[in-house]
């Protein structure tokens, strides 16, 4: 998700280069903004740095520039408020709270208040006496009514000297508001679920390998949304080329039987066990161990089957039902004809609580892409078809869907 952060002129601007670290932990995408009183305090280098990003300060571009090169500059304020999913002001000075309740837009920020129809969240930071004063309360009163959602300032000592409400509203708070807004829950917080995602490889030569066409994407954003939802996440990946969620327990392995090792190894630590990962059915009995050379003739290669990681799981974790409460199992399914009838089998035959099936032949749901078109089975003979959507909100009505298995 994607949000702008509007950093206004007070002395608690320092603490904005905070709260972006924070957000950023939150998987947030953040674009500052800054007033020209905000720079008083604090540079933008700052936050261009934490950031990655060019650091917005000016309407038209930089000062002195050439008209024609501002094109861009001068409709930038609108690309951002169609492209954020959130606006926040931390912190917000009464002058900034004062434009925003007058609809008064002379700079980039007020400007980008006006423009987008995204929620906004302002966290107000100032002397005690112009946060008690009655125009800063009505101000507050006209932007509550539109719907803005305020963040208390703090009691305390102020940097004025004074001691009452004023001061900005501890980061952690900011946050949780920020979550609040943006429907990013924290359901899983106290649970370890384990993911498995990407292909396996398995060795025909030292040159060679068996593998499919897996990326490793599904499973990769199922890891990111479960570990956004609060849980500790212990991601066990065939080789991909894909970053690794930030704060998850990564485990890489290569083959079947090293995926099925390290999730034996780390089963008994999950509430949610997440069998994402496309592994090979058949291995080479044997891998040479030097080069296979060219022939004239065919080459034949005696292939023996890989071991069931999902049905071992579900037998286990189905004969082991009364002695703990049971660990939510969701498998996958690939398939490319009869989806619900393979899907049924596959459930009953893995003893799993969940499988995911999607027909890998429609457009948006193959491999390598970053949508997918999937349907929900699940025990309780319920079937869940849901839309085209990305992988990342796949993942998410995934985990909806755990939720539901695990309050029965």
């Amino acid at each position: 998700m994607k949000i702008a952060l509007g950093v206004t002129g007070g002395v608690a601007a320092y603490k904005a280069a905070e709260l972006v670290r924070r957000l950023q932990q939150e998987k947030l995408d953040v674009q500052v903004v800054m007033t020209r009183s905000a720079r008083e305090f604090i540079t933008p280098l700052t936050f261009a740095a934490l950031t990655g990003k060019k650091v917005i300060t000016e309407m038209f571009g930089a000062e002195g520039a050439e008209s024609s090169a501002n094109v861009e500059s001068a409709i930038e304020h609108i690309a951002v408020a169609q492209r954020i999913d959130l606006l926040l002001v931390a912190p917000a000075t009464a002058d900034i709270l004062a434009h925003f309740a007058q609809g008064i837009a002379d700079d980039f920020l007020t400007t980008l208040y006006l423009a987008t129809k995204a929620p906004v969240v302002v966290a107000p930071a100032m002397n005690v006496n112009m946060w008690e004063h009655p125009a800063t309360q009505e101000n507050l009163q006209k932007l509550r009514a539109r719907g803005v959602h305020v963040v208390d300032p703090d009691e305390g000592y102020l940097a004025c000297g004074m001691t009452g409400s004023g001061r900005l509203a501890a980061t952690e708070t900011i946050v949780e508001k920020v979550r609040l807004v943006l429907g990013l829950r924290r359901d899983f917080e106290g649970q370890t679920v384990l993911v498995t995602a990407g292909a396996t490889r398995e060795d025909i030569d030292p040159v060679r390998f068996l593998t499919n066409r897996s990326s490793g994407k599904m499973g990769y954003a199922l890891a990111e949304a479960t570990s956004r939802r609060g849980a500790h996440v212990i991601l066990v990946s065939g080789p991909t080329d894909l970053a690794v969620p930030e704060g998850v327990d990564w485990v890489p392995v290569r083959s079947a039987e090293n995926m099925r090792d390290a999730v034996r190894e780390r089963a008994s630590e999950a509430n949610v066990i997440i069998m994402a990962a496309a592994v090979a059915d058949y291995r080479p009995a044997a891998a040479q161990q030097q080069k296979i050379k060219r022939g004239e003739g065919r080459l034949t290669l005696d292939l023996e089957p890989n071991p069931d990681i999902l049905a071992e799981l579900g037998h286990e974790l189905n004969k082991a039902q009364a002695q703990h409460p049971r660990c939510v199992l969701v498998g996958f399914a690939a398939e490319t004809s009869a989806l619900a009838e393979n899907a049924r089998s596959k459930l009953a035959r893995k003893g799993a609580d969940m499988i995911v099936a999607n027909d890998v032949t429609q457009e948006g749901a193959g491999f390598d892409t970053d949508t997918n078109i999937v349907t929900l089975f699940t025990r309780d003979g319920r079937e869940l078809p849901l839309p085209k959507l990305t992988k990342f909100e796949v993942a998410n009505r995934i985990l909806d869907r755990v939720l539901e298995l695990q309050s029965r």
